[in-house]
């Protein structure tokens, strides 16, 4: 490429500002590249008529090291720092990244002409080692203590949170003491490469594309108090208009330290004695077309404040919702005849429902048969011994102890009826379900009653 005076410079500058060419069109008639034309226009842009005067450029280690700082941390490229610090040669701040990188703060020292003696370049590195047991020697000492203490105090601090620490995480940590401390020093003690340090400070002035999505995602985990996992806010995602991919919405709870909170816990169902019995009509087949179709009911037990608690509810199978419960401190029959006068009271006369339980003696009272008869509706009772025949009350049973009895705190069992009251509210408008397309018991039966 053929060297240019000031004055070409200035010229080509002047007819690429007065936008009558392209630096294509002005690169070719001199016989260059439009790349160089950009840079020249940058250059001026900057420093004007004195960014083509030759300058003396044997620049100083600080100058150097505030080049590379400012192109770190404002994220400009090589053409466009060496324009603002009216550098010639954009490649010039290439080899200090690379001298820097590669051995450190003093490869950037200004180099005077000649060489040292052997002897003397001995001498030299001797003399900058302070003296052992000197006060140099114990400050120093005390200063690389200082920086182990606070390094590993703030990557303690992340392990805590989230577990594994990755280069990531470490690089952030020698950013935030890179004030206090010499990076050079900070990155061995990391036991990162220097520039995987200044990848990831690179990194941190961009805007996260997934900022947004974080900020919903940790609203819908709080919103549900930890129950949902990744599968079921991605599906709550989608409800409000947002697809993103399952793994995605894993990758972003893990990073932001999100862990659903729900185990299952085996349940240990009540089985009462046993009496006269009715067929397994349901013999298992838990999917239901139409609402009030099948039910099923149980009763299980809690035990909070040195007191046992019964809890009865009914479940629809068509979409898994509550339609009432009834609660008691004893397992009595008035449990569950309060129980079925609630549910009669929402059972249409035109029907074809079939009630469930198990053989527990509450179901096998004659006040119950009569009940159940009384209004055309069919009775079907679990084999003995077979919790399977009532897999979905178990399941829900299951489901509510590890998002509600396991995770709350209760004052008193009034406390915790309300509490539950508020559970069961919950259960049926706002927790949503895969297999009902991503919406609550609720939603799903109003969207497929408006839809017939």
């Amino acid at each position: 490429m053929a060297k240019f005076t000031s004055e070409d410079k200035v010229q080509a500058v002047s007819r690429y500002l007065n936008g009558n060419e392209s630096s294509y069109e002005i690169a070719k008639s001199l016989g260059t590249n439009h790349k160089a034309i950009l840079k020249w226009v940058k250059q001026y842009e900057y420093n004007g008529v004195d960014a083509f005067i030759k300058r003396y450029t044997n620049y100083t280690q600080q100058f150097k090291l505030d080049v590379l700082n400012y192109m770190i941390e404002h994220g400009t490229f090589f053409v466009e720092t060496a324009a603002i610090f009216n550098i010639a040669a954009p490649s010039t701040i290439l080899v200090w990244k690379k001298q820097f990188e590669t051995q450190g703060l003093d490869a950037l020292q200004s180099k005077k002409k000649g060489c040292l003696s052997m002897k003397k370049e001995s001498m030299k590195q001797t003399n900058q080692l302070p003296a052992e047991g000197s006060v140099e020697a114990l400050e120093a000492r005390i200063k690389q203590l200082e920086m182990e203490n606070a390094y590993f105090k703030k990557v303690e601090c992340l392990s805590s949170k989230q577990g594994k620490i990755t280069k990531q995480d470490k690089a952030q940590v020698v950013y935030e003491l890179r004030h206090e401390f010499p990076v050079i020093e900070l990155v061995k003690l990391a036991g990162i490469h220097r520039s995987t340090y200044y990848y990831y400070v690179k990194q941190m002035d961009k805007p996260d594309p997934d900022a947004d999505l974080k900020i919903e995602i940790s609203a819908i985990y709080d919103e549900h108090e930890g129950r949902y996992g990744y599968r079921r806010i991605r599906d709550e995602l989608a409800n409000r208009g947002k697809k993103v991919n399952h793994k995605k919405v894993q990758r972003i709870m893990k990073e932001l330290g999100l862990k659903c909170l729900v185990r299952m816990k085996k349940y240990k169902s009540y089985k009462g004695a046993v009496g006269k019995i009715a067929p397994n009509i349901l013999d298992r087949q838990f999917r239901a077309d139409h609402p009030n179709e099948k039910w099923v009911t149980d009763i299980t037990e809690f035990k909070l404040f040195g007191e046992k608690l019964y809890f009865s509810p009914v479940l629809d199978l068509f979409n898994g919702e509550i339609i009432t419960y009834t609660i008691g401190s004893r397992p009595t029959y008035s449990l569950v005849s309060t129980m079925l006068e609630q549910v009669l009271e929402r059972l249409p006369e035109d029907h074809q429902l079939l009630m469930h339980s198990d053989q527990g003696w509450q179901y096998q009272m004659k006040k119950y048969r009569q009940a159940l008869q009384k209004r055309g509706i069919t009775q079907s009772k679990s084999r003995k011994g077979n919790c399977y025949d009532n897999s979905v009350m178990e399941n829900f049973f299951g489901i509510m102890k590890s998002e509600f009895l396991y995770l709350k705190e209760f004052e008193s069992v009034e406390h915790f009826k309300l509490e539950l009251e508020k559970y069961i509210e919950y259960y049926n408008n706002k927790r949503i379900k895969a297999k009902l397309k991503g919406m609550s018991p609720i939603q799903y039966r109003t969207h497929t009653q408006s839809a017939a």
